[in-house]
């Protein structure tokens, strides 16, 4: 099977960004819409053929796009301000889909993208299908500060900028400082969104590597044990902060698994 994918642009927060569709060839009526939410140094072209790959074995159709500041998108004009994932959630978010039509989509979000879901599901409980978060963080840590201590000296030392540069282009410098220079600044040091967590009711899997470098278990455990909806964890062994790229076969078979529990109860209760 195979899909096809329409590049567009999207107006959100009076900033252009770019973003693509995602259609299997299967029916896709009355499938939710799953849409992937980046991580802080991600884009579209990071998430690699992921996306296509759980489109075609759901048959739900994806929306794909680059924030402000990411891959094809307007770049960043000021520095990231402490609220900047709330700005993403709140205000960015709900206009990427009301102008894509998308109503109560799947969000599967990747560590700043797993947390943007997050407050926008547990702002809009009824608007949202289910969740799925990756390495998300719903308070700051040390290791998660020494942990991007460590990626700028790698991002000034190595070919990491370079490596960057292939998908973000002319926008690599300033994302790279936004996301590091907010995230070790004492004034987000106090950032915390635990308690958007008991006002989610979708179902919600948490995904995370054993092993990884921004975070430990007690971001999975804040979320398994706040969420209202039915929840879940998954905590992978060898594995870091990019979980369907570091242990892809067992993460999309628990993402696919997941998915369809959703649409099989929709399909029961119609």
């Amino acid at each position: 099977m195979s899909t096809t994918r329409d590049k567009f642009d999207i107006y959100a927060a009076k900033r252009r960004l770019s973003a693509e569709y995602i259609m299997p060839q299967a029916k896709t009526d009355n499938r939710p819409v799953l849409v992937f939410l980046h991580e802080g140094l991600g884009s579209i072209g990071q998430w690699r053929d992921f996306p296509e790959r759980i489109c075609i074995a759901t048959d739900c159709p994806a929306l794909v796009y680059d924030r402000w500041g990411y891959g094809g998108s307007n770049p960043l004009t000021e520095p990231r301000r402490p609220d900047y994932l709330h700005d993403e959630a709140l205000l960015s978010l709900p206009e990427v889909l009301k102008q894509c039509a998308i109503d109560k989509p799947i969000f599967i979000g990747h560590s700043d993208g797993g947390s943007i879901a997050i407050i926008y599901g547990g702002t809009y409980p009824q608007k949202v299908a289910g969740i799925i978060t990756e390495a998300a963080h719903v308070f700051v840590e040390d290791v998660t500060v020494e942990g991007i201590k460590r990626a700028v000296k790698v991002y000034e030392s190595t070919d990491l900028k370079s490596r960057l540069a292939k998908f973000h282009g002319s926008n690599t410098e300033l994302m790279f400082r936004g996301w590091a220079d907010i995230w070790l600044s004492p004034e987000f040091r106090d950032w915390n969104i635990e308690n958007y967590l008991p006002n989610i009711i979708c179902p919600l899997i948490a995904i995370q590597g054993k092993d990884d470098e921004y975070g430990t278990p007690a971001q999975v455990e804040a979320i398994v044990g706040k969420v209202a909806g039915h929840v879940r964890r998954l905590m992978i062994d060898n594995c870091g902060h990019i979980p369907h790229v570091q242990a892809m076969e067992q993460v999309f078979a628990k993402m696919v698994n997941f998915i369809s529990a959703i649409i099989k109860k929709r399909a029961d209760a119609s």
